[in-house]
């Protein structure tokens, strides 16, 4: 016998087994032993009063839990057609994967290093403010996502199957608490180890991996495309996955050459904020210090100001903030946290819908990148330390004459952040801070510090696809992927996208045979 059960326990409670085991029993009017308790869902309510652990649980009575079948053992090698997929992020590996899964051999080309390799990058970029081009925390073996806190929560839930990318997840390594968690994370310093044995499954199964091999062209020939070039190979399949990402400009930038159809996409500009956790802690959960047994705690803030969307976007608990450039001369700061999420700091990107009135100044198909460009190379000042304010100071209008401790390794400095982001921008994103600080008693802080740009919360360019097919329309074999052609936003969303993809590639070229 099977029974769901809804349990609110405290944070001590819910971290004991033998104890929920209790409760069970005790709602059941039955011997604790007789039971085999399963939670399938995990959250906390902290609304009023002690924050609560929600546990949703399985319970079975004489009986054990059904063994989960496992989704990547035993897979035949590949035996169709080649497909080349550009991009070694959550929505290449994914869809890779699921083209192994349908019978079709992936070729993965990847501009950047793996993930070992890459780690030399970041330390370079933290320490010597040295941007690589195409070795960084957007580009390289698992894209963003690998040193963003390996965020899993998305609310595409109609575009794919989550569980299912959860459990390959934590096949290839990530903790089986993403299966439980409502809002689940890896974290930055566990997930590379993921990616490393995602790519050793794919290698295992039959896929090819590329590293360091920039796609500088497409080849075509007539009005067929075969295949991509990079610097010294070319790459021929009979269908092309793109998914670069949202940051890959010279992609876009050789679309447009080719005249392949695009349309500039709206995407949201701001800052990044930074607060102790220990305050958020204390807002959230009105304890200080938390629960060791609580999570760091978390928020989620957005309201509208002036006919814009003003939100918070990849709230980092616990976390670090980080310099997310791709090219010299520009700054651009993101977020991640550890698994642990135990970093004496929180962050979240604050930030405000953009359109296309914003980028009336510049034309064409790559004008909203053109000014998400533009602001970042506004806010370079020699380095990549970072142009801040104190919160208190920024929404009086003030440059800061001083800055508290931080988290971002390359270093602050003071600098009037209305100089960097257009008027309208500034305008909205103060006044949804003014809202935000009246909604959080306490986020009004002095030891709060905002940070600029937070600039790359998604692609600012769309390349369509047809609905039903999802290939471009100028080539039924290019098929559109993931955040940089604009149809996904974080690491689930890009992995479900991916595998979409993937299955209607091999339903395209089954077709024609």
């Amino acid at each position: 016998m099977v029974r769901s059960l809804e349990l609110k326990l405290s944070p001590a409670e819910a971290a004991d087994p033998v104890r929920i085991q209790q409760v069970c029993a005790r709602q059941l009017r039955c011997p604790a032993q007789e039971l085999q308790v399963v939670v399938r869902r995990r959250s906390v309510d902290a609304r009023k009063g002690d924050p609560k652990m929600v546990l949703l649980v399985d319970v079975y009575r004489n009986s054990q839990p059904p063994a989960e079948a496992r989704l990547l053992d035993d897979v035949p090698a590949p035996t169709g057609p080649k497909v080349i997929v550009v991009g070694a992020g959550p929505a290449g590996y994914f869809a890779a994967l699921e083209l192994i899964l349908l019978g079709l051999c992936p070729v993965v080309v990847e501009r950047g290093k793996d993930t070992r390799s890459r780690r030399y990058d970041l330390r370079s970029l933290m320490q010597d403010h040295l941007v690589h081009p195409h070795s960084n925390y957007c580009f390289g073996e698992g894209g963003a996502g690998t040193y963003s806190d390996g965020k899993l929560y998305t609310r595409s839930d109609k575009r794919g199957d989550t569980q299912r990318v959860l459990k390959m997840l934590v096949e290839c390594g990530a903790r089986s608490d993403i299966l439980q968690d409502t809002h689940p994370h890896i974290g930055s310093n566990k997930l590379p180890g993921v990616v490393e044995n995602l790519r050793a499954t794919l290698l295992r199964y039959g896929a090819e991996i590329h590293f360091e091999q920039p796609v500088v062209d497409l080849i075509i020939q007539g009005d067929q495309l075969l295949g991509v070039r990079s610097n010294d190979q070319e790459f021929l399949g009979q269908a092309v996955i793109l998914a670069t990402g949202h940051s890959a400009r010279d992609i876009f930038e050789l679309l447009e050459r080719r005249a392949v159809t695009m349309e500039a996409k709206p995407f949201a500009l701001g800052l990044r904020i930074e607060h102790p956790q220990a305050l958020i802690d204390e807002i959230q959960y009105r304890q200080s210090p938390r629960d060791p047994h609580l999570p760091a705690s978390s928020y989620r803030l957005a309201c509208q100001v002036e006919e814009r969307g003003v939100y918070s976007f990849c709230m980092c608990p616990g976390g670090l903030m980080v310099p997310a450039a791709t090219a010299p001369g520009e700054i651009v700061v993101n977020g991640m946290s550890m698994s642990g999420r135990n970093s004496r700091w929180a962050n979240s990107g604050i930030v405000v819908e953009v359109g296309a009135a914003d980028w009336a100044q510049h034309s064409g198909p790559l004008a909203a990148m053109r000014l998400q460009q533009s602001i970042e190379q506004k806010a370079f000042a020699g380095s990549q330390q970072a142009p801040a304010a104190r919160l208190t100071d920024y929404l009086q209008g003030r440059v800061s004459q001083s800055l508290p401790a931080s988290s971002y390794v390359p270093g602050l400095h003071c600098a009037d952040l209305d100089q960097i982001l257009p008027p309208a921008i500034s305008s909205a994103l103060r006044q949804g801070l003014e809202h935000f600080c009246g909604r959080l008693k306490g986020f009004h802080s002095q030891e709060a510090v905002v940070v600029g740009v937070e600039s790359r919360t998604s692609s600012p360019i769309r390349i369509p696809r047809e609905a039903a097919g999802l290939f471009h329309p100028q080539w039924r074999n290019l098929y559109p992927c993931g955040e940089g052609p604009g149809y996904a936003g974080g690491i689930l969303s890009a992995a479900m996208d991916g595998q979409r993809v993937a299955r209607a590639v091999a339903r395209d070229l089954k077709s024609e045979v």
